[in-house]
């Protein structure tokens, strides 16, 4: 991100990653209040901590204090650290009307 003097900052994302924050993804699955049999998939995604995962903790314990859905399974995948082979550069872009 470039200030108003043309100096390119980073990110604040950027910054947690170089503080050992990770890409975390979890899939939570939960009860529908309506229907307490059946099964709700929500996908959650942030930068977070490992191993204790405060960021996704504290989600998790809005949800149980704040919504009606009861969680049932929560799994969560990391990724170690984002490089430059994760990024494509695109020369062209094509858009049809």
């Amino acid at each position: 991100m470039a200030d108003g003097g043309g100096i390119i900052t980073p990110s604040n994302d950027f910054k947690r990653q170089l503080e050992h924050y990770r890409l975390t993804t979890a899939e939570i699955l939960y009860r529908i209040p309506d229907h307490p049999k059946l099964l709700q998939s929500y996908i959650w995604q942030d930068l977070d901590l490992l191993p204790k995962f405060p960021v996704l903790r504290k989600f998790l314990n809005f949800w149980e204090s704040k919504l009606d859905g009861k969680l049932y399974q929560v799994r969560i995948a990391v990724l170690d650290h984002i490089s430059c082979r994760d990024y494509q550069v695109i020369e062209k872009e094509l858009t049809i009307n």
